[in-house]
This record gives C-alpha cells, sequence and structure tokens, in this order.
C-alpha cells in the first residue's frame, strides 16, 4: 500500500457535498470513508484504526465541525483535522487556532485540498493513527 492509498475520514451532513470532496480526494488516490455528521464521524473514527486524516465541514447539526475536533480531542484521537467551510476561513482560524487547517469551499478548493492532505500526511510519523 502506498502513502496515497491513505484513509481519510470526509465528515458532511450533506450527502451531495461528501460525495464531492470525496471524488476530490479520491482523483488524488486517497481512500475515503464518509460519515454523515458529527455522531457518525465520532462512531466511525473509534471502528476505524486505519484513518489517517478527518476532513469535516463545519456546519453540521447537533455537533459543528469545531464541536466534533474538541469531542475527538478529548477522547484522546490526534488525527491531522481539516475544516471546510463556506464561511470566513480566516476567521475561524482564529477563532481555532488548535485544528490542523481551516480551508474555505471556494474556487481553489479542488486543487488546495488535496495538497493540504498531503502535506498533513508527510508531517505524521509512520504508522501513527489516533
Amino acid at each position: 500500500m502506498t502513502e496515497a492509498a491513505a484513509k481519510i475520514l470526509v465528515v458532511d451532513d450533506d450527502l451531495f457535498t461528501a460525495q464531492l470532496t470525496g471524488l476530490v480526494l479520491e482523483a488524488s488516490g486517497y481512500e475515503i470513508l464518509m460519515a454523515e455528521g458529527g455522531l457518525d464521524a465520532l462512531e466511525k473514527v473509534a471502528g476505524e484504526p486505519a484513518l489517517r486524516v478527518i476532513v469535516s465541514d463545519m456546519n453540521m447539526p447537533l455537533i459543528d465541525g469545531a464541536q466534533l475536533f474538541e469531542e475527538l480531542r478529548q477522547q484522546g484521537c490526534r488525527l491531522p483535522f481539516v475544516l471546510l467551510t463556506g464561511q470566513d476561513a480566516a476567521a475561524l482560524r482564529l477563532a481555532h487556532p488548535q485544528i490542523d487547517a481551516v480551508l474555505a469551499k471556494d474556487e481553489s478548493f479542488q486543487e488546495l485540498l488535496p495538497e493540504l492532505v498531503g502535506s498533513l500526511l508527510a508531517k505524521q510519523p509512520k504508522g501513527e493513527a489516533t
């Protein structure tokens, strides 16, 4: 298995957006696991030790992306976390500096997301998961 086959969890309550995000990452060779919102993501992280990165939407019901990040950290999960937003990414970065990356869903999203995930994976020690 190559580095490009790393398993990425895509979290979004909107199925179309989740699939689009997944397709962008699959086109770069990543394996995708989908979660429908924050609660589903918590279950998938607990049951999938091969995950390498989490890519989550910000605005979701029950648990938003920032709350998901906080809950995962409280549970001891240290996977790199990318927060996707339709809002002002710079403001979210300032509000949540502990999140690994915040990326706006704009015209550069399809190019920037795979590069960002690749750089986060490159920073991970080999074999490190949660």
